[in-house]
């Protein structure tokens, strides 16, 4: 995409309209219509486009001059992008465990890139001491309204995709972001009633954690693979949307995330990041049939599954992953 003009920041979405596509090898192994609704497939390569880029397009309209993000990766890309399609300046604040080459796509957006802190929880301290101009704008991935506003789209998109609303839905988990657009819109779009299975990494589990100690809990560090979970604490937005809704709490190892992404790429030929395995190993490692057995799901006839994306990984990356947990 070329650099959106003044007359466009309304009328033009920086995201693009991903497909939601009926999964048949993951529909015969399940016995249930799985649908992937692939964000994988967004330009910066996650779903993230989707609020970054709305909270961007309002804060141009503001009077925005600059733009600084902290991310593990994944949103930093994201603000980079929007950033330069609105013709912004952009400092990207990355935690020491952000990998060179994804630095290096950030720097292809022309942004800066600084290193600060070995969790995103450090470099965003760093980054919010750099955004006290009143003209810079400060972009929290997960928590802000235009953020969870954006990713609404993704099931408003959706609900036209689809033949019939699912039974359940399933989408990971870091901060909350994307879980608080999902359930947004699944109220925007009359889908209130359906339940969401919301995915963590062991070891990136703060929700899980914050939902069973009933409190908004700070974890002490990120033990898992899936660094773009990295959140050491759910946003308030996201916690007391779990408590309001019916939403599902679930974990999985690192082994059965690296997994899922090794079987996704088998069965539709793309990579994605451990973080979206979480989501994808709701269904490849039989999560879904389980809480069912539990009483904790009814029938389903069919479920959506948000391929969330994610750019921090490489064919070398998902080798060594393979490896590492004897896949």
């Amino acid at each position: 995409m070329d650099a959106l003009t003044h007359g466009d920041i309304h009328q033009r979405p920086i995201y693009i309209e991903t497909p939601a596509i009926l999964s048949t090898p993951l529909s015969n192994s399940t016995g249930f219509k799985v649908y992937l609704k692939l964000e994988n497939l967004q330009v910066p390569g996650s779903f993230k486009i989707r609020g970054i880029g709305n909270l961007c397009q309002k804060a141009v309209l503001k009077g925005c001059k600059r733009v600084v993000c902290a991310s593990g990766g994944n949103g930093g890309l994201a603000a980079a992008y929007a950033a330069r399609l609105l013709n912004l300046p952009a400092t990207i604040v990355l935690p020491t465990t952000t990998p060179d080459f994804m630095a290096q796509k950030i720097r292809e957006q022309e942004a800066t890139v600084e290193v600060q802190g070995s969790v995103w929880d450090e470099s965003n301290q760093y980054a919010m001491t750099l955004a006290k101009d009143p003209e810079c704008l400060y972009v929290n991935p997960c928590d802000h309204p235009d953020i969870w506003e954006g990713h609404e789209s993704l099931i408003v998109e959706t609900k036209q995709q689809l033949p019939c609303p699912p039974d359940v839905v399933v989408a990971s988990v870091g901060g909350g972001g994307l879980l608080c657009g999902v359930i947004q819109g699944m109220q925007r779009v009359g889908w209130g009633h359906i339940p969401v299975v919301a995915m963590e990494t062991e070891g990136a589990d703060c929700l899980n954690v914050s939902l069973r100690e009933n409190k908004v809990a700070t974890i002490p560090a990120i033990t898992s693979v899936a660094k773009c979970l990295g959140a050491l604490t759910p946003c308030t937005k996201v916690f007391e949307l779990c408590q309001k809704n019916k939403v599902i709490s679930k974990l999985c190892t690192d082994k059965q995330a690296i997994n899922a992404c090794l079987k996704f790429a088998d069965d539709h030929r793309q990579l994605v990041e451990p973080a979206c395995g979480a989501s994808l190993a709701a269904v490849y490692s039989g999560i879904l049939k389980d809480l069912q057995t539990q009483g904790q799901l009814g029938e389903i006839k069919s479920a959506l599954i948000v391929v969330c994306g994610g750019s921090a990984v490489t064919l070398d990356a998902l080798s060594k992953w393979k490896k590492e947990f004897d896949l």
